[in-house]
């Protein structure tokens, strides 16, 4: 038996709570699926098991849905009307007693996300939508004191950036997929499509992220620079 498998069976023991969640999916990807991932993106991350029920049967995933329920889920992920901002996950096929189950590992996300414009939280109860102002605002708050790179610099502007690097993100992002809208967009579209332009709450005034310096100013690491273009690819304008 692989690691995977060992660590699903695990899951699977311990039952549905804070950071754990199963759906059945037998024949179509359920729509909850994406509720939750909004949660533990905004939460503190979480597994999801597709193929098994609420009690922790393993029921399967109907073999020749599986194909199509990935591409669902991706397609749903890069889709920023559905997904926003939108999320790369990596799922693994994992078979356990004979059936084939989906695992996703949920990690917690630097930014708060919505499903089609609805933010949601988690609790041990499972998904709940945020709709109280104070608690959004708490959220958002949360994420920029929690993670540096989105903490806003207001006196950045779009000069203080390295303009040939645009060139070079837009010719990266061409050879990946000629027609990606983001070979085609200006500068400060760039920025704001790899949400590199953002609100500070503790403020209220929007501004340029330290990832956007990190990232675009002169003399970037390579290895920096690379993430904005991993970040343009599953951007959408």
């Amino acid at each position: 038996m692989s690691i995977v498998q060992e660590n699903v069976k695990v899951i699977i023991a311990k039952g549905e709570g804070l950071d754990i969640e199963f759906k059945e999916s037998y024949n179509t990807l359920s729509r909850s699926v994406l509720e939750t991932i909004c949660s533990f993106l905004n939460r503190n991350g979480g597994h999801i098991l597709l193929g098994v029920a609420d009690n922790g049967e393993i029921k399967g995933i109907k073999e020749d849905t599986i194909e199509s329920q990935l591409e669902i889920l991706a397609r749903d992920m890069n889709n920023p009307q559905i997904i926003s901002p939108t999320f790369y996950l990596s799922t693994e096929l994992v078979e356990l007693n004979g059936k084939k189950i989906i695992y996703l590992y949920v990690p917690e996300s630097s930014q708060p996300h919505s499903y089609k414009g609805v933010i949601y939280d988690r609790n041990q109860n499972g998904d709940f939508r945020l709709e109280n102002q104070q608690l959004i605002t708490h959220l958002y708050l949360g994420k920029q004191d929690g993670y540096t790179e989105n903490k806003v610099f207001h006196y950045l502007c779009l000069d203080d950036f390295e303009g040939s690097k645009f060139d070079m993100v837009r010719n990266l992002v061409r050879l990946t997929r000629s027609d990606h809208p983001c070979a085609n967009m200006s500068n400060e579209e760039i920025l704001h499509s790899a949400r590199l332009f953002l609100k500070d709450f503790h403020t209220g005034k929007e501004g340029y992220t330290l990832a956007a310096a990190y990232y675009l100013v002169q003399k970037t690491p390579w290895l920096l620079f690379y993430r904005i273009i991993k970040l343009m690819l599953y951007a959408e304008k």
